[in-house]
């Protein structure tokens, strides 16, 4: 048998804290040439994939556009087909929102990425519940929380179904034949469920790889069944060690109850990676990412989103505020809060005064306390390379997507520092043996 392989993707957010825009050193995340800069940096690092994130409203705070992020993020699929000419191997994902798209339009502007890029084209498959960004849209904020999944499983059948509704062999080998299109080769697709609704003719051929490769985050219950279902790659936030082991073998236990092979579905957990010459460096960077993106700042907007007040009047090197916090639920419109946080906040307030109280914690000292840590990865290149040839062996993870926080910075110490080690080691190819994402990411063919 051959030794597994790592599968490395980055993942574009271009939106959030996790992104250091103040560094002089990053490019703008809005031009074509520094997107561009990045994809060819990771072809040269040989990585499966480039995924771009999705933002269909940007992020806010007490109803204004929270001012401390990045915003104003192109759309994904046209900065992919910009990039499907300028590059050769790397594999284009979109994410793509169920919610608020519809199955035909988004399968054939899948599919003409998947066929522009001749066989590199993946869809990160998401949901969205809440009516701040259903605003946006003619429906509003029309889907209940618990439909969500539904909507999208439906999604992902009729987009499959049309994507395999053009033959193989549909398309005339050469002048010669008699039609351009093989009768019968192109069947018609209908879908008529309580969340989707429709009849098409599908109008493109089928890519190299077949369709578009699907990827899909899936952590809670109803994701982890749709990525078993669906998904041909899952991301998850199960980076430490033992959760990863646990979410792999809970992710294969479900793939069996949908008749599918463990080999599958590749599973690549979200993390980010701090280098340093040594040990004590890559520290010291990791505390310096970890201020630059909770800035003093960004502490005084966080506790505005939970006292529902503006808060700039207080000293964020100093105590807590001193008035009590509106009564209301939390406002998802930062787009970070969780179903599950948007109640009891006040019953959190209060633990995090105790909290403060007795560690005498400022505000800023108290947001650096209560903020999950990054997922990431810290040490020397021989460190995580030995790190993740543990995670690669004993098959807890098939890779990860990178966070980056730093552009080009952390994907060209990547590509410079780590790669090589990976490859010493063996778990890590040492030039492209294909040129499609599906066999990239060595998946089973359609």
């Amino acid at each position: 048998m051959s030794r597994p392989q790592l599968h490395l993707g980055v993942f574009y957010t271009g939106v959030g804290q996790q992104y250091v825009w103040s560094d002089p050193g990053n490019i703008d995340h809005t031009t074509i040439d520094g997107t561009l800069e990045i994809a060819r940096t990771l072809e040269r690092g040989l990585f499966d994939a480039f995924f771009f994130g999705e933002g269909l409203r940007v992020r806010e705070n007490r109803g204004r556009v929270l001012a401390t992020d990045v915003a104003g993020r192109p759309d994904a699929l046209t900065q992919l087909a910009a990039l499907a000419g300028a590059t050769t191997h790397i594999g284009l994902v979109a994410t793509q929102n169920t919610t608020y798209n519809f199955p035909a339009d988004l399968a054939r502007r899948l599919s003409t990425l998947d066929l522009l890029s001749d066989g590199r084209a993946g869809w990160n498959i998401v949901t969205t519940d809440n009516a701040w960004t259903g605003a946006n849209f003619r429906r509003g904020g029309w889907l209940d929380h618990d439909r969500r999944y539904d909507r999208a499983t439906q999604f992902v059948e009729a987009a499959k179904a049309i994507w395999s509704s053009w033959a193989d062999d549909a398309v005339a080998p050469d002048s010669a034949a008699a039609n351009w299109a093989t009768p019968g080769s192109i069947r018609a697709v209908e879908r008529h469920t309580d969340l989707v609704d429709l009849t098409v003719v599908p109008t493109l051929p089928r890519s190299r790889q077949g369709r578009p490769v699907l990827f899909q985050a899936g952590d809670s219950p109803g994701g982890r069944d749709l990525a078993a279902r669906h998904a041909d790659v899952v991301f998850s936030a199960n980076t430490e060690y033992d959760k990863a082991v646990a979410y792999a073998t809970d992710i294969r236990r479900r793939l069996a109850t949908y008749g599918r092979s463990p080999d599958s579905l590749r599973i690549l957990p979200g993390a980010s990676v701090i280098l340093g010459a040594t040990a004590a460096e890559a520290t010291e960077r990791a505390e310096w990412l970890r201020r630059e993106q909770l800035t003093p700042q960004r502490a005084i907007g966080f506790l505005e989103q939970y006292w529902g007040k503006d808060l700039s009047a207080y000293d964020p090197h100093g105590p807590l505020p001193d008035i009590e916090p509106d009564a209301g639920e939390l406002d998802p419109s930062r787009g970070t809060i969780s179903i599950a946080d948007r109640t009891g906040k006040l019953d959190r307030i209060r633990t995090w005064r105790e909290l403060a109280e007795a560690k005498n914690l400022s505000i800023h000292g108290l947001v650096l306390a209560i903020h999950p840590q990054d997922r990431s990865f810290t040490g020397t290149p021989t460190h995580i390379a030995d790190e993740w040839t543990h995670y690669i062996q004993t098959r807890a993870v098939d890779g990860f997507n990178i966070t980056p926080h730093l552009l080009p910075a952390t994907i060209t110490d990547i590509v410079d520092l780590l790669i090589p080690e990976l490859q010493t080691r063996g778990i890590y190819r040492t030039e492209y043996t294909s040129t499609t994402l599906r066999d990239h990411l060595d998946l089973p063919p359609l």
